[in-house]
């Protein structure tokens, strides 16, 4: 897929992966419609966006977590540019808590705008995406290969996410619509410091070491070429790699690295 003049939908575009999707995007001299809750902020980046890559940059209040935002953001891409050529679901937030600690209202939030959302925004974009026989991305994560031990909600929406989207591609192969799943590794990112802690609060400091993680910019270009390629599926970072194919093979032994792993983090909620 040549990008120019394409319209791409990212959701979560305020921050992190999405924003650095926005900017990867826009130098591809795609039409961007970005979505996130932060309103004011997302005006600033798509005007920033337009003024340095001299593309149409949209912003529109969204948050993915309910159908009828999820809708008004479907609507109002058409309303402006006509068409839908690639839909990004990239909204997303994380947890830190054991289960047996975790208010249940924790890990309802997380499939809410982790799996949900990527529902409600592909069944919106689907007809559209039909017609210009366009590009479901899902970013998705290695947890949603691999259950990361004070993560089960974040885990749970994540393999939710992996299996509706492969249900999606196949259902679609013969339509034209091209699925794509992006499982990056750890990134820098700011989704610890907003991961919800046991109560629903967001934790506000990282308990892993940020500077040794691939970086937003980094995922967001694999992702991009991802696109133009018609990949499949993108499993990033040789960890990530090692991990989903030791799932595979010698489940009992990765349990085992997995465990020892996040029991060494900050504050480990292994004690």
């Amino acid at each position: 897929m040549n990008l120019k003049d394409k319209v791409v939908i990212i959701t979560g575009a305020s921050s992190g992966i999405g924003l650095s999707l926005a900017h990867e995007f826009a130098k591809r001299g795609a039409k961007l419609v970005l979505g996130a809750r932060q309103y004011v902020l997302l005006c600033e980046i798509a005007e920033e966006i337009e003024k340095q890559y001299n593309v149409q940059a949209v912003a529109v209040q969204c948050d993915v977590s309910v159908e009828d935002d999820c809708a008004h953001l479907i609507k109002q891409t058409l309303l402006t540019f006509g068409q839908i050529d690639v839909l990004v679901n990239n909204a997303g937030i994380s947890m830190r808590a054991l289960f047996r600690d975790a208010d249940i209202d924790v890990l309802k939030k997380l499939m809410d705008v982790n799996f949900w959302g990527t529902v409600y925004c592909t069944k919106n974009a689907m007809p559209a995406l039909l017609k210009s026989k366009g590009t479901v991305v899902g970013v998705s994560s290695i947890a949603g290969y691999k259950g990361l031990p004070g993560r089960s909600g974040y885990s749970a929406s994540k393999f939710a996410m992996n299996g509706f989207l492969d249900a999606l591609r196949v259902e679609n192969l013969k339509t034209g619509v091209h699925v794509l799943t992006a499982c990056p590794g750890f990134t820098a990112s700011n989704i610890r410091n907003t991961a919800l802690d046991k109560n629903g609060k967001e934790q506000g400091e990282s308990t892993l070491h940020e500077e040794k993680m691939m970086t937003a910019d980094e995922v967001a270009k694999i992702i991009v070429d991802g696109v133009e390629h018609r990949s499949r599926t993108l499993i990033m970072t040789g960890q990530g790699k090692l991990t989903v194919a030791l799932s595979k093979f010698i489940p009992g032994i990765l349990d085992k690295l997995v465990y020892n792993t996040f029991a060494k983090e900050k504050n480990s909620l292994f004690k």
